[in-house]
């Protein structure tokens, strides 16, 4: 049986990692998958998921507004598909999230989703609120913090070298822009404002 899988995590978790492992797992068992990864995000190049360890594979985009149930129906059309893998979910719209949720339930294809769960400033991204709200299966990937316990928060680093609290919810980067945190090492380095 088809279901929506959203697995979830902060910057640097392995969550591409993860899923180009899995897409390889059907390929090297003879069944194809059809990769999509967000048009916004070129740090791969256009077009490709990568993986902090050096590993990598083509994907077709997705953006705003772009219909994904027909994307995916298309693409069945042109052969079998074992399973659909999409990297960058956080980027994913409310209504995208539900066109991923009518192909499993209508075209019978599995869709597993990687993406954060939370932005820089510990709100939800839209398409992870949905994907949890969605989602039949959710799965944790986990990373440290820089103590040693489980970093489930993000911050985003200014040319200083201190933590943001304020910007646009989406601005690509790595390593040189998002450090991921525990949740208290994540309200110290953000002053532990009042959240609400």
């Amino acid at each position: 049986m088809a279901k929506l899988y959203f697995h979830y995590s902060t910057m640097n978790a392995g969550k591409s990692t993860l899923l180009l492992q899995a897409s390889y797992n059907y390929r090297e068992r003879g069944m194809d998958t059809y990769l999509m990864t967000a048009r916004l995000d070129t740090r791969a190049g256009r077009g490709r998921i990568a993986s902090r360890i050096g590993i990598s594979d083509d994907a077709d985009l997705f953006a705003p507004g772009e219909d994904l149930f027909a994307k995916i129906e298309r693409r069945l059309a042109q052969g079998r598909v074992a399973c659909v893998f999409l990297d960058e979910a956080q980027f994913l719209e409310k209504a995208q999230v539900w066109q991923l949720a009518r192909a499993v339930d209508d075209l019978q294809v599995p869709v597993m989703c990687y993406g954060l769960r939370v932005d820089f400033q510990g709100e939800l991204f839209p398409g992870s609120a949905a994907l949890l709200a969605l989602a039949d299966e959710m799965r944790e990937a986990r990373t440290i913090c820089h103590c040693g316990k489980k970093a489930t928060m993000v911050v985003r680093m200014g040319a200083d070298g201190k933590a943001l609290t304020e910007g646009a919810q989406v601005q690509i980067g790595g390593n040189e822009t998002y450090v991921s945190l525990c949740r208290r090492h994540w309200r110290e380095a953000t002053g532990d404002r009042d959240i609400g």
